[in-house]
């Protein structure tokens, strides 16, 4: 474990081991009826977008589902696909960590069934919102990808990664702890008394659930909440009340579930959180680092569940770095 007190740049660089090469991915090219229809046609002249704020929004149409995503940086290789938190959208990825990335990789964010402006209905367990996910990414025609995760997304990439093992290549997993987990069959009741105290003092719930109740933890939680709003065309549609519910059911159900064998995972993984992450407690990223082989965990300091998105200045190229290896 690396616990990151010195916020210099450069400080807590990740020490990772070898990892094997990238492969092209395939991409999906089809439209006959019952295979991908994709909105929206890139050209190989269209310029590489590399700010989140401005990437368009696209859907992808499979198993009866139309998923919508963005997409961002240049073309080829692994893509590193994004996997959002308890009732996110697209709208909801810090630009500060998604862009530094987007500069040297292929990003891909997206809205899980149900959510967003995806369609259908949440799944009401976390292995079927891996199965959606491994739907999407498929029908994007990618064997191969790195994801990024966060919260609820972490739940999604390790059932994603026991499911289909040959498809990740490399694993990060911020804000997130293991099946079975101590605690977090809790982060409804949690949920819950935030968005009460964000409700009384007119904050946005993130500020409660992401960082802490102290100055620093404030100023931070303002600098993030402005963030998202720096796209102002092209918004999502907000998640829906019984969707958020379903969420937060296949949470519990996941939190109170027997613990996978995290010992065989040899995908090359990143672990990091806040040292007072109150939705999913802190001790469950450690908890994830000693059973995920060679896997490296950072922890910051003075922060809570967003913790990377506090101390985005020091992380990003942290993930960057690791990404790239």
């Amino acid at each position: 474990m690396r616990l990151v007190t010195d916020l210099a740049p450069g400080f807590g660089r990740a020490v990772i081991g070898p990892s094997g090469p990238a492969t092209t991915p395939r991409r999906a090219t089809r439209s006959r009826p019952g295979e991908t229809i994709m909105s929206g046609t890139g050209t190989p002249n269209e310029p590489v977008i590399t700010s989140y704020a401005h990437a368009p929004t696209r859907t992808v149409t499979a198993g009866g589902v139309t998923y919508a995503f963005r997409e961002l940086g240049p073309k080829g290789g692994v893509p590193v696909v994004f996997f959002a938190h308890l009732a996110a959208t697209l709208d909801n990825w810090d630009p500060r960590i998604v862009d530094p990335i987007a500069k040297g990789r292929h990003v891909i964010a997206f809205d899980q069934r149900g959510v967003g402006a995806s369609t259908g209905q949440v799944p009401d367990s976390i292995e079927a919102m891996a199965d959606n996910a491994y739907t999407f990414i498929t029908a994007l025609g990618f064997d191969k990808i790195d994801v990024f995760s966060f919260s609820l997304g972490g739940f999604i990439a390790q059932a994603l990664v026991a499911k289909h093992p040959e498809l990740v290549r490399k694993l990060v997993l911020t804000g997130t702890g293991p099946k079975g987990g101590k605690d977090i069959d809790k982060v409804a009741a949690i949920t819950y008394w935030d968005m009460l105290r964000a409700t009384l003092t007119r904050s946005g719930p993130k500020e409660f659930l992401f960082f802490n109740r102290n100055t620093t933890g404030k100023l931070a939680a303002r600098a993030f909440v402005n963030r998202l709003k720096e796209r102002t065309a092209d918004r999502d549609a907000k998640i829906k009340i019984k969707a958020f519910q379903t969420q937060l059911k296949a949470i519990k159900k996941w939190g109170r579930s027997t613990p996978d064998d995290l010992s065989q995972l040899a995908q090359s993984t990143l672990i990091a959180n806040g040292d007072n992450d109150r939705m999913v407690p802190s001790v469950l990223s450690e908890d994830l680092h000693r059973r995920i082989k060679d896997s490296e965990l950072i922890i910051y300091p003075d922060s809570g569940h967003g913790g990377i998105f506090q101390h985005h200045q020091q992380f990003a190229p942290l993930a960057v770095e690791f990404l790239a290896r």
